[in-house]
């Protein structure tokens, strides 16, 4: 096979590789997805992904199919195979003693206690080859590449849903923007966040619960934030009613009333005190957030995006216009988003039924 050939290969079947990872889509948490195939003659040997946090991993997944088919096979990972015994052995081991002869991954591993997979691999004799679809592998586990970079603050993905003169909602109150393709795009992606964040704003406005409905649950729920610094947060409000379902964080002013507070924690709510919106976020890393959801509103959407402090945007665009009066998508935020620190590049773009969902990252990314 030709070099090129042998590229087109290599993509190929990384991208079945790719697709193999979704499936564990918020059941993997804090670890990343990961898939494997095993390729022998240029046919598929067997398939594995990493299902669940402490299960086995994609290439031992991959391997328990093939049992002995796996000699003389190509293993395509969406990650370099880890080099450490944790809850499982090391797959680097496991690929040497099942007699797989190359591996192909996309991206290598940046956590110090799992890496080295590939030296292991290249001193046991097999062939290595990498950055094989090393962007999408690397856009699938962002949050995870983030975090485990040393990151001192959770990946934040911010999420907004905009009618087609960019507002949030009418002036008239509350209501859908967004079809149910969007609707279920955003559980979907609470899904696989370790928390999910709105400003008191739209808790007043909205009432919503931030759970994960309509998709499969996730192994973990989200945790679920408010900002709110002068603790506005009603009692009676869908979050607070619901904290044994899943937990509740507040995120308040130094100075915001003890009463308030107090109150609050009876009702089993979880109050924090911080002086702003970044102390708020390296508050929740120390909590164990390696990935934040936020779903606006305006205010808080635009002082994350004033700050530098979103590293994926998902504008979800609505085919409705709200006409004069409706709500801005960034509140209050407009002369200091001029000063913004980064500016975004598409890096996806689709339609979800009458809506159309653009994702933006970082230019310098």
């Amino acid at each position: 096979m030709t070099g090129d050939a042998q590229a087109r290969e290599d993509r190929r079947w990384m991208r079945r590789a790719l697709a193999l990872a979704r499936r564990g889509w918020g059941r993997t948490a804090p670890n990343p997805l990961v898939g494997a195939v095993l390729v022998r003659g240029g046919r598929l040997v067997a398939a594995g992904w990493h299902a669940e946090w402490g299960g086995p991993h994609a290439e031992a997944m991959a391997l328990a199919v093939a049992g002995g088919a796996a000699r003389g096979a190509t293993c395509y990972v969406t990650l370099e195979p880890c080099a450490h015994t944790g809850r499982t052995p090391p797959c680097a081991d496991a690929l040497v003693a099942a007699g797989v002869v190359r591996v192909v991954y996309a991206v290598p591993d940046p956590n110090p206690l799992a890496a080295g997979g590939a030296a292991r691999l290249r001193a046991a004799g097999l062939a290595v080859t990498t950055a094989v679809e090393s962007a999408a592998a690397a856009a699938l586990n962002a949050p995870f590449l983030h975090v485990v970079g040393g990151a001192p603050r959770p990946y934040v993905t911010l999420k907004l849903a905009r009618s087609l003169d960019g507002a949030l909602a009418p002036a008239s109150g509350s209501r859908w923007l967004t079809g149910p393709l969007a609707r279920r795009w955003v559980h979907r992606a609470r899904a696989q966040a370790d928390a999910v964040a709105v400003g008191i704003g739209t808790v007043l406005a909205d009432d919503p619960a931030l759970t994960v409905r309509d998709v499969p649950a996730p192994r973990v729920a989200p945790l679920r934030v408010v900002f709110d610094r002068r603790l506005r947060l009603p009692l009676d409000s869908r979050l607070v009613r619901t904290t044994d379902e899943a937990p509740v964080l507040v995120f308040a002013a130094p100075d915001a009333p003890d009463r308030r507070a107090a109150a609050l924690r009876d009702a089993g709510v979880t109050v924090e005190r911080v002086p702003d919106l970044a102390a708020a976020l390296v508050a929740l890393r120390q909590r164990g957030v390696g990935h934040l959801l936020c779903e606006g509103g305006g205010h808080v959407a635009g002082a994350l995006l004033a700050d530098g402090l979103v590293d994926h945007l998902a504008i979800l665009q609505s085919p409705l216009a709200l006409g004069a009066g409706a709500v801005p998508a960034f509140s209050g935020e407009v002369a200091r988003l001029a000063q913004a620190p980064a500016c975004f590049r598409v890096a996806a773009h689709r339609r979800l039924g009458p809506d159309l969902l653009t994702q933006y990252v970082p230019a310098a990314s």
